[in-house]
């Protein structure tokens, strides 16, 4: 969802920074086609300069993956760096757009979070259960966190009695 949504706000001719800020289970540079020898957690630790570890996907689309896989995760995303960072990034790009891990699994999502404008949660129909939702809801509004909204993603439209988009007709 986070590539799709960079690739979009790209292809409008907006400059975009893809960060793959899951330090767990980094996913990406996959999807992407990238290498992840360098990334974010380079830069967090000291051991590469953002302009080392920074990959172009298209004319308008950059990519810091997540690099080698840190033994502390949290640390590096509650790192002061990582503010300076964006900081110094936040006139370079539109959009700085961060793929994090699941909000109610571990912290990292919430301990970013305050660090962008907003949070969107995903929601994974037939699989993200509503309490969860409500839970991560909560944690958000504890910790302050500006939510900017939901997306909804594996909807089975075949079997869907709620709504129908075919000849824009409601159904159910």
């Amino acid at each position: 969802t986070a590539v799709n949504i960079a690739v979009a706000f790209s292809q409008l001719g907006k400059k975009v920074l893809l960060i793959d800020a899951d330090l767990r289970r980094p996913s990406i540079h996959k999807k992407l086609k990238l290498i992840n020898t360098k990334g974010l957690c380079s830069v967090l630790s000291g051991s590469a300069t953002f302009e080392e570890c920074v990959q172009r996907s298209n004319n308008h689309l950059d990519v810091l993956t997540s690099g080698p896989l840190p033994s502390n995760p949290i640390e590096l995303i509650e790192s002061y760096t990582l503010t300076e960072l964006l900081t110094a990034l936040e006139d370079k790009y539109d959009y700085i757009i961060f793929d994090s891990t699941p909000i109610n699994v571990v912290s990292d999502a919430i301990s970013l979070a305050p660090k962008t404008d907003g949070l969107v949660l995903l929601v994974l129909e037939g699989s993200t259960r509503r309490d969860d939702v409500h839970h991560a809801l909560s944690a958000c509004r504890f910790a302050n966190i500006n939510v900017l909204g939901a997306v909804l993603n594996c909807v089975d439209t075949k079997n869907s009695r709620k709504y129908s988009y075919r000849k824009y007709k409601y159904s159910g």
